[in-house]
């Protein structure tokens, strides 16, 4: 496993300041987001676990994974949790042609807006069009060019400034609690990951995270679209 940052250092945002790291430390809310859903069990473990506590998340979907398992990218929706994009097949923007990159990521937006339509219309009687633009890179690796790309799309890129490194095989379930416990902070952006590989640290940091930080009057809220 190659070395990373739990904790976002302060100098990063300073140079990379089109992406969004964090929001506001004067308000109480902190940010928890989730990578690479949907997936069976998981997906919809971390939606109870999340309803239990009154919180709301966002959830940064890769779009294979949603035409594979649309029943649980609806749920997510119907329980009031933001979407984001994750590119269609997880491509490492880094290692991918800017062109590949740009149109991986409209396949995943396409097939999120059609599954929302699918589902508002059902609900409503009436089409909305999905309206999110919220976007995060596989792995955080983007080029420059990439990120400028889809700025003029309309995306924001959303970053983090805590990592569990619940992805990490050779971190332990208290070692990813410890990483959020200590560094998370008013306005925090947190990763977690509604994976196969992450679960078994997942199943149990996540429900202490929610009632640490809610026994300090933290509230856990979505990033807007």
């Amino acid at each position: 496993m190659k070395p990373y940052f739990v904790k976002t250092p302060s100098l990063i945002p300073i140079l990379y300041q089109n992406q969004i790291w964090s929001f506001s430390s004067i308000e109480k809310n902190i940010y928890l987001t989730f990578d690479d859903g949907p997936t069976p069990v998981i997906t919809d473990w971390v939606l109870e676990t999340l309803r239990k506590y009154d919180a709301h998340a966002t959830f940064f979907c890769i779009g294979k994974n949603i035409e594979e398992h649309p029943t649980i990218f609806k749920r997510i929706i119907n329980q009031g949790h933001a979407i984001g994009n994750h590119t269609y097949s997880h491509l490492n923007g880094w290692k991918t042609a800017n062109k590949d990159y740009i149109e991986n990521i409209h396949k995943a937006e396409k097939v999120m807006s059609d599954e929302y339509s699918v589902q508002t219309k059902t609900q409503n009687s009436e089409l909305k069009i999905l309206n999110s633009k919220l976007f995060r890179p596989p792995y955080g690796k983007i080029k420059v060019s990439q990120m400028k790309s889809l700025q003029k799309l309309g995306y924001k890129t959303i970053m983090w400034s805590v990592l569990s490194a619940d992805f990490d095989t050779t971190v332990d379930a208290n070692k990813c609690l410890d990483n959020v416990i200590k560094n998370t902070e008013n306005g925090s952006v947190i990763v977690f990951h509604d994976s196969v590989k992450a679960f078994d640290k997942l199943k149990v940091v996540l429900p202490k995270v929610l009632k640490h930080f809610k026994k300090k009057g933290l509230v856990f809220k979505s990033i807007k679209k």
